[in-house]
């Protein structure tokens, strides 16, 4: 009961927001969340958000947003980690005409256009020193300057941020701030990855299907119980987006009512042997080829299909990237 009116409050604040599925689950660890967004969302301080890549960071702080008394305002993302740190300060502060050679005329920031509203700080932890000492400038204040501006400006703005990275390890590491760290963790949700709610992989997986049917104009799907079985034996690393990209794959690429195990493009789970019916040499090929697969769904999947940033992120030239793909049957298309 507590499941389904939790559900239902969600459907009625993301008023039809497709995307919303990922906000589904049923077991306890996601249920202990789920029923903390109400009483967060109308507290208006600055909510931290840690989970890994894929566990719907950003879709818990646009529910919070739509459950605060801002909802009337905009909700503002950020994604921290895809903009170089020499224009993150721009992006957010906004400049004046003249402030350097490009600024032909006033340009607004984040910061403006979230005001009343809600800023989502995706990948907190990748601001640079000069943006985390601005950032919590102004949250000390709720002062900004625009680049190149001597006038003040105010902003009157909720803070979300996000992060799938250990920011207590970063401040003893220096490399975050610690007195922005406390500004930031005044309120916190920890996300569970996929692995550790299992029972929820079918319902999702159902879900998902259910929307991408509708949207590529197929007659109702259904798993069978062999597709299901394979679902709920994956580990999941790139968490609910994995999930959902794999999903629409199969879909893409099938052609019956019944999605079979074989229409999942996931690793083929590991054959337990007894002791010596495996050579060492074949369980490490194994173990780095479903490593090499994992490492390049997650890349993708954290970025959205784009084949350059991931390319980047796991320390890759594009090309070389590219016929990683190729080896694993990994498509681009399927996590735009």
């Amino acid at each position: 009961m507590v499941k389904n009116i939790l559900f239902k409050n969600l459907e009625c604040l993301a008023g039809g927001r497709t995307g919303l599925e990922a906000l589904w689950g049923e077991s306890p660890p996601f249920l202990q969340v789920l029923e903390r967004i109400p009483r967060l969302a109308g507290a208006d301080a600055p909510v931290m958000i840690t989970g890994e890549t894929g566990t719907g960071k950003e879709l818990v702080a646009r529910a919070l947003h739509d459950r605060s008394e801002r909802r009337r305002r905009p909700f503002v993302p950020l994604n921290c980690g895809a903009m170089p740190e020499t224009l993150v300060e721009n992006e957010l502060f906004g400049h004046v005409r003249g402030a350097f050679t490009d600024a032909s005329s006033n340009e607004a920031g984040l910061l403006a256009e979230a005001d009343g509203g809600t800023l989502f700080l995706d990948e907190v932890d990748s601001l640079g020193p000069a943006a985390q000492v601005k950032l919590l400038r102004f949250l000390q204040t709720w002062e900004y300057r625009p680049l190149g501006s001597s006038r003040t400006r105010r902003a009157d703005l909720r803070i979300c941020a996000a992060t799938n990275a250990d920011l207590h390890a970063l401040v003893a590491e220096r490399r975050f701030r610690q007195d922005l760290f406390y500004r930031l963790d005044i309120l916190r949700l920890h996300l569970p990855p996929l692995r550790e709610r299992p029972g929820d992989v079918a319902l999702l997986a159902r879900r998902f299907l259910e929307r991408y049917a509708t949207r590529y104009g197929r007659a109702p799907l259904r798993f069978t119980p062999e597709a299901l079985a394979r679902l709920s034996q994956h580990s999941w690393p790139g968490n609910v987006r994995e999930l959902e990209a794999v999903v629409q794959r199969a879909i893409l690429l099938s052609s019956g009512s019944l999605l079979q195990a074989e229409d999942l493009d996931l690793p083929t789970p590991a054959v337990e042997s007894g002791p010596g019916e495996e050579s060492l040499r074949k369980v490490r090929e194994r173990a780095v080829h479903q490593a090499e697969r994992s490492c390049l769904m997650d890349a993708l999947v954290a970025h959205a299909g784009n084949v350059t940033q991931a390319a980047r992120s796991v320390g890759k030239e594009r090309r070389s990237f590219q016929r990683l793909m190729r080896k694993h049957g990994v498509e681009r298309e399927a996590f735009v």
